[in-house]
């Protein structure tokens, strides 16, 4: 008899790369994604549904990521990276047999049959089009999709109500056209979360667009302090946050939002602990493959972790063999410690409990290689289980609807539990300048609307440079560009990007300010098109809100 649900969460997001660098930083961050997680990914829930042993999860596609899955340009590259990835095994195959590195070569075969096997499965499995591969997946009830905002914009620092309202309703559009459906529940950025003020608020804009659930961070429900399974990827740590007092609230239990009837699950700490720690969790285990080190020549990695302490120079060969033992060891771990966990609270309370389990997915197969094995026999081994079900974050709302309400506390999941990843001495300039960008984007939007309702002679092209300027807004918000400067994983690349997106959106609003569209604006226009050409169908009108004008002129 089941005692419990466990709700797997997968998130996925990835800046718009487009034109916009290959490696290491910038296009490849798309192509790795899609041959090492969601190819693999797919092909594991078609492998579980064939032996009937999955229930159902919930993974997050973030739109501006959706629109790259989508475009001809990127699916093209793509085509070329698997390519380019099983020539250079190939070559690698050849240049360790030529120094007698044995263990090396079978090694490079591992990554030639594997990309093989990934060009193969995409082209003939998933018709080249992954996007429609998860629809059928939602369709057929083996998963449920999440909506996200438009460019994963860190909601609880922009200023104003319209430029959350146009991030979470262009969110909205972009799930209905490539799902077929509107979305039922969203991953907020970073579980980002700010209470609401009496007028205004995320959780006013989710329940006008529809959205029945979103997810949250442990100490958002309970108070105390928040998990820090970051911290080893900064060079400097936050100034401490206030810290909630604990409250007598769960993880363990759902709830709805106070003022707004939206549902709000939370993650479960010791779960996210188990695999997110940089000092016990499953990825820092000695036997899986190390991520950091790579050959020189072709880029591989032929390495495993060895131990946390030794020096990147010093790692041992990888054995594929024995990584995947460890993983199968891991899982069953997991599944016992599910079935423990879910049982111990319905012993205390007598209630069906929820354990919630967020992930970012590329942790999946890119950083954590045997990842994938691990989830494919963590979501068999609880299927088999007679006290847990395995559930979709809809699926288990309606089978166990909350009937308690909350109000939440304001926080995130990043370091700290609060805005320091985001805002910081590093990055507080950047916030000046994406506000700035949001009150000129709104005064323009509403000079262009009426200026395109008064004269028709070349409306067409005003429209064109604001849907452009949008786009430039939107992606100038992006929670990347922060990110990568306060982790100093890329610095130097989000600082570039970032001004990219404020000097283009710059030129474009002051030619629509000026009402000067010369032939420079026009050829400046087009070859910005031709690079961030994301979102489509923009509706610009959402910049002035939930009130704005129809943009679709």
């Amino acid at each position: 008899m089941s005692i419990g649900s466990f709700v797997l969460v997968l998130h996925s997001h990835l800046p718009y790369c487009r034109k916009a660098g290959v490696w290491p930083f910038g296009e490849e961050w798309v192509f790795e994604a899609m041959a090492e997680t969601y190819i693999p990914l797919l092909d594991i829930v078609d492998y579980l549904v064939d032996r009937n042993a999955l229930g159902s999860f919930t993974v997050g596609f973030t739109p501006v990521l959706l629109d790259q899955l989508s475009d001809p340009y990127m699916l093209l590259r793509f085509d070329e990276y698997l390519e380019a990835k099983i020539a250079a095994a190939e070559t690698d195959i050849a240049r360790f047999g030529s120094e007698s590195e044995w263990k090396l070569q079978e090694l490079a075969r591992f990554y030639r049959d594997r990309y093989e096997g990934v060009r193969s499965s995409y082209h003939r499995r998933h018709n080249g089009n992954l996007v429609d591969a998860f629809r059928a997946l939602q369709d057929n009830g083996v998963i449920e999709i999440l909506a996200g905002a438009a460019t994963h914009a860190y909601l609880p620092l922009l200023a104003t109500d319209s430029s959350v309202y146009s991030q979470l309703k262009l969110g909205h559009d972009v799930y209905s056209q490539n799902f077929g459906r509107p979305p039922s529940g969203i991953w907020l950025p970073e579980c980002g979360y700010s209470p609401p003020s009496e007028s205004s608020g995320v959780d006013r804009t989710l329940k006008d667009l529809g959205y029945s659930c979103f997810f949250v961070d442990a100490h958002a429900i309970e108070g105390g302090a928040s998990i820090d399974v970051y911290s080893d990827r900064v060079l400097q740590k936050p100034q401490a946050r206030a810290t909630a007092a604990k409250r007598d609230y769960t993880t363990y239990l759902p709830y709805l939002v106070s003022g707004s009837d939206t549902a709000v699950l939370g993650r479960n700490q010791r779960t996210a602990l188990q695999v997110w720690s940089s000092e016990w969790g499953y990825p820092g285990d000695g036997n899986y493959r190390e991520f950091h080190r790579r050959d020189p020549i072709s880029g591989f990695s032929y390495w495993k972790v060895t131990s946390r302490l030794v020096d990147i120079s010093a790692k041992e060969t990888y054995h594929p063999e024995a990584a995947l033992m460890r993983a199968k060891e891991h899982a069953d771990h997991f599944v016992e410690m599910v079935e423990r966990l879910l049982l111990d609270f319905n012993g205390e309370t007598g209630k069906q409990g929820v354990i919630v389990a967020p992930f970012d997915v590329e942790l999946f197969g890119h950083w954590w290689m045997e990842g994938l094995d691990w989830l494919r026999w963590t979501l068999e081994g609880l299927s088999k289980s007679p006290h847990v079900e395995v559930l979709s974050a809809s699926k288990f709302l309606e089978k166990h609807p909350p009937n308690e309400k909350i109000d939440l506390l304001e926080s995130s999941w990043g370091l700290g539990g609060g805005h320091y990843i985001w805002d910081n001495d590093l990055t507080n300039w950047m916030w000046q300048e994406i506000h700035n960008t949001e009150k000129e984007m709104q005064d323009i939007t509403l000079k262009i609307i009426n200026k395109v309702r008064q004269q028709k002679d070349d409306a067409s092209l005003r429209v064109r440079l604001l849907k452009q300027a949008a786009r430039e807004a939107l992606l100038l918000q992006s929670s990347d560009w922060p990110f990568l400067v306060t982790t100093e994983q890329a610095r130097d690349y989000g600082e570039r990007r970032f001004l990219e997106h404020k000097h283009r959106f710059e030129r474009l609003a002051h030619a629509l300010a000026q009402d000067v569209i010369s032939p420079d604006t026009v050829s400046y226009l087009e070859q910005i098109e031709s690079i961030d050409a994301v979102f489509p169908q923009i509706d610009f009108a959402t910049f002035m809100g939930k009130q704005g004008f129809c943009g679709k002129c």
